[in-house]
């Protein structure tokens, strides 16, 4: 299981900010102090005073109805999270959606979550589909979540993969690629590759769309072209 839910936090205080600001990225739009405080299950006074020191380091901001946001801060702190990966894939990202035309993101695991780390949308497209920078989902959810799956031994993964998805990893692993439909958000379609960097946690390359006339094969041998540029480069 991963820390994030059956450790004790050395921090209770830290804990409870850091459960804020992933209820404010979650919800992705501004929140109420007393919104704020009934989702992390916090008391009102006890969210005031956390959110005031988040807002005096940037983390988070109020509009002017009062409700709260994630502030400018966090962006500072995201630039230097795997820097040279980000730099490395933005390029690669950006020539595979705009010759896949379709969205392409790198994401990396982090306990037993699927974290974007960089995306791009296509240059010329009718309907782009966003998937924003610092989004999670399980790793058990998804094309990106079994590509990495397929990099970590059984014994690593979490104690809710099933026969059926431990078969789809399985498959994952000798195509080089995985896909799936409807998983993380309803309606859409994905493909993603394994990327392993040594030294690093498992990641993955991949595309997202609602509808296709490219095939599945075509896409995933775009994305390894990427997946391998990344990889040489660092």
């Amino acid at each position: 299981m991963s820390p994030r839910q059956d450790a004790a936090p050395a921090s209770q205080t830290l804990s409870r900010g850091i459960r804020l600001l992933e209820t404010l990225a979650e919800a992705r739009a501004p929140l109420t102090i007393d919104d704020l405080a009934a989702r992390v299950q916090l008391h009102r006074s006890v969210a005031y005073r956390l959110l005031r020191t988040l807002e005096d380091h940037g983390l988070v901001t109020r509009d002017a109805a009062g409700a709260m946001r994630l502030g400018t801060g966090l962006a500072a702190l995201a630039a230097g999270v795997a820097a040279d990966l980000q730099a490395e894939a933005l390029p690669e990202l950006t020539a595979a959606a705009n010759d896949l035309g379709m969205t392409c993101f790198l994401v990396v695991l982090d306990h037993d979550e699927c974290v974007t780390l960089a995306s791009v949308e296509p240059r010329h497209a009718v309907t782009a589909v966003a998937q924003r920078p610092g989004s999670r989902h399980p790793v058990t959810r998804g094309a990106p979540g079994r590509a990495i799956l397929a990099q970590l031994p059984p014994r690593q993964w979490p104690d809710t993969v099933d026969a059926r998805l431990a078969a789809q990893v399985a498959a994952a692993a000798d195509h080089g690629w995985a896909t799936s439909h409807d998983e993380v958000v309803p309606s859409l379609r994905a493909v993603a590759v394994p990327l392993a960097v040594q030294g690093r946690e498992p990641a993955a390359v991949a595309a997202v769309h609602v509808s296709t006339e490219i095939d599945d094969a075509v896409i995933a041998t775009r994305l390894t072209v990427a997946a391998e540029a990344i990889r040489g480069a660092l």
